[in-house]
């Protein structure tokens, strides 16, 4: 109990101690360049000298302060416009009446040690009295600055622990919206990731889907460069090299220039500020790069700095992203006039002539500024200061309860943080039109001009506007641009090309090169039966089954139909011989009809000749049914018309066989077997022949019959109809009747050869039997191996081959004779040799 008395006794001498510490600085206090006092004060970090001089460090005297040069024309009339926009607050009567704003404007001479110095001295006080204790309070109640991101960060992280609102009017880094890291800072302008997404955006749009990029090596080109490049990776958009380089680094900044000299894109997007740009400006026009399409940003796309005759043949043509040009009513009037009457601490000089020159050294380089405003109409970034101050005003007027023609509640101590939340509710308009209310990331709405680098007829270099891009409207409403305004690098009114490899044009694909980005790619043609409609197709889609590709591979098409047509070469030749053999077939019917009476067609059982020359046409004809389009009904019709007729032939070749055989027979002694084989038996026979097919080809039909199919297997660009024999058993067994019909044929024949020449035709039916077999046996592997409407045509031929042989083997000798030789054609003759060989 009594240690825990003795620590608490401890802790409250301690605390007590601190609060009587007096305050004492360390080395001499850093002074605002502009200032003014007031009930409420706003302190502000411009970079209006853009050099600094560091003092020697010889370390055997003070340090001196350090020295700034060359004036940064922007950045003072920043300064200008928030002193004017003061003016103006505290001169109207309805936001606040009776306070009073000041300001305190200090100058960072473009150096982070030299804003470090100024965040110092603009939080702490500088007026010290030896009795004065620190009371943790801020001088000032808001901060407007700085101009580039980097500084900014710098600056919002020193006072985001003391909850100091920062305002800046052009830091546009993305890394500063998040609230985690930065609770108090806001700004009047967009954030990047609405100007890289834009870029991207306006990159697609144009086609370009090959570029360089290049950025500042620091917050600001680091941060929007990588969201730059996320957005044109899901755009489609290949990037051939990404280089960064800060201001100093001079080796770093030629190794680029290289870089992009030898690179093969046309387009460059370049993220970086106007002082890095102008260092490769320089660059660019000593080795005289030019031809390419510069896409910029907002840091530099305006920048008057730039603008020379002797740069636009680098950058005329560029196109970029640029903040709102906003003309503010009597600001033009005001920066040569009033505020050098008013607030320029140099204008009016008191008697003490050495102590004025003196205490005004620091001010001599902005007197040239006095008399000149032609810049302030292209300046951008004044109305985002203006927004700023009239953003804290409106903060304060809540905060203080303000009440026209009543007062503001003066008594109330602002803190700091009250105006922070303050800020997050402010929503009004100011008096050019412009809404002013912050997201909850503590940006502005993003707004954009796209402008262009054009030259006018008398050489001067011009911002044209050509569009704008508004994400406060819906999506498809953004991005407008008038292509027909832009002139495009090296003056070309064509827009130029930037791609790694041309497109794909239909009936083609894109194959990427292997190690490169995907932009750059082969154009592969199409396989066959593949095809693509599109331009840089990245895959060639197959044809459904029954279309192929055409021969540009970018359309399918019907397949060609083959089958074996009537019109085609082949189909004639196979009707001709078809024909050929019926009317053959007919003529030799007629002549024994005509010559029946003759021994020679009587000894040749006359009804059975005459019904295998029936049967004969019948299977020339038969062939008929083989050509044309194959239907259901035909594939049905040709198979049984073939089997079934050739059954009836083989089947009266055998029965002639038969009676040849049976009529030598006969003529032994005691032989009594011709009254089984007359004309009633052999038409039964013949009969009972051609029946048992007919029911096999029933069956065939009945169970599973041919049917006509499209046969897209065998080539792949061509359909054959054909048709399918729905049994391959039953379509065996036709043919099977056949050949055994056939070979019991033969071998009867076989067996009557021996027979008296004169007598009988059986050795002819041998060799008609003989070539019959043979060409039904080679008929089987080249129906198996013929292709398409070829495999018609060997059935064909073995039909019509294998009926001219029996045409020929049977009949030619009996029209040889009838015809050529009549003196032969006597019963004498037909019977000499049998009587010789009794």
């Amino acid at each position: 109990m009594q240690i825990f008395l003795y620590t608490l006794l401890f802790f409250h001498h301690l605390h007590t101690k601190a609060e009587k510490t007096i305050c004492r600085k360390l080395g001499d206090p850093k002074y605002p360049l502009l200032f003014k006092d007031g009930d409420v004060t706003i302190g502000s970090l411009f970079a209006i000298h853009s050099k600094e001089t560091l003092p020697s460090f010889e370390f055997t005297k003070k340090p001196q302060f350090l020295s700034c040069s060359s004036v940064n024309v922007r950045d003072f009339r920043m300064a200008q416009t928030m002193i004017f926009a003061v003016d103006e607050i505290n001169r109207i009567e309805s936001l606040l009446p009776n306070v009073y704003i000041g300001y305190r404007i200090y100058d960072t001479c473009g150096s982070r040690l030299s804003s470090m110095s100024a965040t110092m001295a603009l939080m702490n006080d500088q007026d010290f009295t030896a009795e004065d204790h620190c009371n943790g309070q801020s001088p000032i109640h808001a901060i407007i600055g700085e101009t580039e991101s980097s500084s900014t960060i710098v600056l919002s992280r020193t006072t985001g622990p003391f909850k100091i609102p920062v305002i800046s009017p052009s830091a546009t880094c993305e890394c500063l919206s998040n609230r985690k890291e930065y609770p108090s800072f806001f700004r009047t302008i967009a954030s990047d990731f609405h100007q890289s997404r834009a870029l991207a955006y306006i990159v697609k749009h144009f086609g370009w889907s090959w570029v360089g990029t290049i950025n500042s090596d620091n917050d600001y080109g680091n941060y929007g460069m990588a969201i730059f490049l996320k957005t044109a990776q899901e755009e489609g958009i290949c990037v051939e090299y990404s280089e960064k380089f800060y201001r100093t680094e001079s080796e770093n900044l030629q190794k680029v220039v290289d870089i992009i000299k030898q690179g093969t894109a046309k387009v460059v997007v370049a993220f970086i500020s106007h002082v890095e740009m102008g260092n490769l400006l320089e660059q660019l026009s000593i080795q005289n790069i030019t031809g390419l399409q510069m896409i910029g940003v907002e840091g530099w796309i305006t920048a008057k700095s730039l603008m020379t005759p002797n740069t636009f043949h680098v950058l005329g043509g560029s196109l970029g992203f640029a903040v709102r040009k906003i003309d503010i009513e009597g600001f033009s009037d005001y920066v040569i006039k009033a505020f050098w009457d008013k607030y320029f601490p140099c204008s009016e000089r008191d008697g003490n002539l050495s102590q004025h020159e003196l205490n005004c050294r620091k001010y001599q380089d902005l007197l040239f500024l006095k008399n000149y405003n032609e810049d302030v109409p292209e300046e951008r970034y004044l109305s985002n200061v203006y927004k700023a101050v009239y953003a804290i005003a409106y903060a304060l007027h809540n905060l203080l309860k303000c009440k026209e023609h009543i007062g503001c509640e003066k008594g109330m101590a602002i803190k700091p943080h009250q105006v922070v939340e303050a800020l997050k509710n402010v929503n009004f308009t100011v008096k050019f039109g412009d809404h002013v209310q912050f997201d909850s990331t503590g940006s502005a709405v993003a707004q954009y001009e796209v402008v262009n680098w054009q030259q006018d007829l008398n050489g001067s270099i011009q911002f044209k506007h050509v569009g704008y891009y508004d994400a406060s409207k819906a999506p498809h409403q953004r991005f407008v641009l008038n292509i027909e305004n832009i002139i495009w690098a090296g003056g070309q009114l064509e827009k130029p090309r930037s791609v790694c490899s041309e497109s794909c044009p239909p009936g083609t694909r894109k194959a990427a090169q292997k190690g490169r980005p995907v932009c750059c790619y082969d154009c592969i043609p199409c396989a066959e039966g593949e095809i693509s409609n599109e331009t840089d197709s990245n895959n060639c889609k197959l044809c459904a089954g029954e279309y192929w590709s055409n021969a540009e591979k970018n359309e399918c098409v019907l397949k060609a139909i083959e089958f074996l047509s009537f019109t085609e070469v082949l189909g004639i030749l196979l009707v001709f011989f078809s024909l050929l053999g019926a009317g053959l077939t007919a003529l030799v019917a007629l002549l024994l009809y005509t010559k029946k009476d003759t021994p020679i067609v009587k000894s040749n059982n006359s009804e059975l000749s005459f019904l295998l020359l029936f049967s004969l046409t019948l299977c020339f004809l038969c062939s008929l049914t083989f050509i044309g389009r194959p239907t259901e009904w035909s594939c049905m019709l040709r198979h049984t018309a073939f089997g079934i007729t050739f059954v009836l032939c083989i089947s009266c070749v055998l029965g002639k066989t038969i009676v040849v055989l049976m009529a030598f027979k006969a003529t032994l002694p005691g032989s009594n077997v011709m009254k089984w084989f007359g004309p009633a038996q052999q038409r039964l026979n013949v009969l009972a022949f051609t029946f048992i097919q007919v029911l096999i080809c029933v069956l065939w039909l009945t169970i599973s019959p041919p049917f006509s199919y499209k046969n897209m297997k065998y080539y792949k660009e061509t359909v054959i109809l054909e048709c399918s024999l729905g049994s391959t058993i039953g379509f065996s067994a036709v043919l099977g009747y056949i050949g055994l019909l056939a070979l019991l044929c033969f071998i009867l024949a076989f067996l009557a050869r021996t027979l008296p020449d004169n007598f009988n035709e059986a050795k002819f039916i041998t060799f008609s039997m003989l070539i019959f077999c043979a060409v039904w046996i080679t008929f089987i592997p080249a129906y198996v191996s013929s292709p398409g409407k070829f495999t018609v045509a060997v059935e064909i031929f073995a039909i019509l081959a294998s009926s001219f042989s029996l045409l020929f083997c049977i009949f030619a000798p009996k029209c040889f004779i009838i015809l050529f030789k009549p003196e032969q054609n006597t019963k004498q003759h037909v019977m000499g040799t049998f009587s010789k060989s009794l």
